[in-house]
């Protein structure tokens, strides 16, 4: 099997790594109904890369300009 960009999944550890936060940070987002979305696979908790990727692009702040 193989997998593909879209479709690769990381845990709560390496999606933090990936977003450069704490995994703690990830787990208190989950609890609060915050941060990026993810998969619940049982007791297993996984983040696709795509879904990180467009949380990261949401998060995009353009500052204001000078009137």
């Amino acid at each position: 099997m193989t997998t593909t960009t879209a479709t690769a999944t990381l845990t709560t550890r390496h999606a933090a790594e990936y977003l450069g936060v704490a995994c703690v940070t990830l787990t208190v987002w989950r609890s609060q109904g915050r941060g990026p979305r993810y998969l619940r696979l049982g007791r297993l908790v996984r983040y696709r890369i795509s879904d990180l990727d467009e949380w990261l692009q949401e998060q995009i702040i353009e500052p204001a300009k000078d009137q």
